[in-house]
């Protein structure tokens, strides 16, 4: 059941109240927490649309520059979608379309940063989500997997196109068909993640991130990051020219005047996201 509800907690932070999810707003970064920890924050139906109306409210709150996504508990991040709703019935997918996650790893453009903070299992759709994250950072105990062959079906939420074009082919290979898990050290070692943080520290670390992206231009870190999506399937003088465009865009700006200039002065860009 979604609860619609919003409310503003001490410090100017912001919350919306959700029954699977908690979802807060702390200035320009907004935090996503799948609160199923009971069931190591696997997802069901009510959970994946409780994601999806956060998420658009993250898109297209102009407020909002980077997203932190994570888990409840000290567990697990997700394991995916939650199979024992699955084997009851419950079918995530509408007029042929998938709805699972939110539509978080399909069908949704998002152009501002999220950052995975990954604290436990991270396996199936769990990794997905992950995979559909800009940055990823882990604890110490995390485990990364995409067991789904092992109950023959395929990673479906993008794992078979996200983990290819994350890290090296072999090991790419090596996860999806043998549905073997991996840990946070040869995570790292494979660049799946960019970290590892101490347990009690991996929110802290989103959030300086997080921070660090904020004091970044707003318009040039979509940009940025929209050249690297759509560049991905594009043959590299097209990508170029993508480049291209979306600088003389940037250029426009008056964020594109205020970098230089407070570089020239020595102080502190104030940005606009204009």
């Amino acid at each position: 059941m979604l609860l619609h509800c919003q409310y503003s907690a001490p410090g100017g932070e912001t919350s919306m109240a959700f029954a699977n999810i908690i979802y807060e707003k702390k200035g320009p970064v907004a935090i996503l927490t799948i609160n199923r920890e009971e069931r190591l924050n696997a997802i069901n139906g009510a959970t994946s649309a409780e994601m999806a109306e956060a998420m658009m409210d993250f898109r297209d709150d102009r407020d909002l520059r980077v997203a932190i996504l994570t888990g409840s508990g000290t567990k697990s991040f997700s394991t995916g979608m939650d199979l024992v709703a699955t084997a009851q019935g419950e079918n995530q997918i509408s007029g042929g379309v998938s709805t699972a996650f939110g539509g978080f790893t399909k069908g949704m453009p998002l152009y501002k940063p999220v950052i995975a903070a990954i604290n436990g299992f991270c396996l199936a759709g769990g990794m997905e989500l992950a995979l559909a994250c800009d940055i990823r950072i882990c604890t110490p105990d995390a485990r990364f997997g995409l067991p789904e062959v092992r109950w023959a079906i395929i990673p479906g939420a993008g794992g078979t196109q996200r983990m290819p074009r994350a890290i090296p082919q072999a090991w790419a290979n090596y996860l999806i068909l043998t549905g073997e898990q991996i840990d946070a050290e040869t995570a790292l070692q494979a660049g799946l993640v960019s970290h590892i943080v101490p347990k009690d520290e991996i929110l802290d670390r989103a959030m300086k991130i997080a921070e660090t992206i904020c004091e970044r231009g707003p318009l040039a870190v979509r940009a940025a990051k929209e050249a690297i999506l759509r560049g991905q399937d594009m043959p590299l003088d097209h990508g170029l020219a993508l480049e291209d465009l979306l600088e003389i865009r940037l250029m426009a700006s008056e964020d594109a005047k205020e970098g230089p200039r407070a570089f020239a002065e020595k102080r502190k860009p104030e940005y606009k996201g204009r």
